[in-house]
């Protein structure tokens, strides 16, 4: 019943840009911290992002601080990944996911939207 549905993947050349959206149901979004993840191929599931429930506390790895932001739309039940300056090592899936505390372990996952940086 609870559900986390990524969109927004897709190919683009190194340098440009795209956004992701994970849009919740079958539970009460506006109180949950939410995350992006992302996995590449033979390298281990990567944190990249982490937001608040209200939006108001943002978290992100060195690896994409500066060009990742992430943001939410609690009306909506949405959560998003703006990506900037995307580099071939940005190449992965991408996964949204939802705790009910800022530390704690992630109750929902969605299944994930391909991202792919290419010349």
């Amino acid at each position: 019943q609870a559900q986390l549905v990524e969109s927004g993947g897709g190919l683009v050349q190194p340098g440009g840009s795209l956004r992701l959206s994970c849009v919740g149901s079958g539970f009460i979004f506006s109180t949950y911290v939410m995350r992006w993840y992302r996995q590449a191929p033979g390298k281990e599931r990567e944190l990249v992002a982490s937001i608040d429930s209200l939006g108001g506390i943002t978290s992100y790895p060195d690896s994409v601080n500066g060009r990742f932001t992430i943001s939410r739309e609690n009306s909506k039940n949405t959560v998003s990944l703006q990506m900037n300056s995307l580099k071939p090592a940005d190449t992965a899936v991408y996964y949204c996911a939802g705790s009910r505390t800022w530390g704690g372990r992630n109750d929902y996952w969605g299944q994930g939207t391909q991202v792919t940086v290419s010349s």
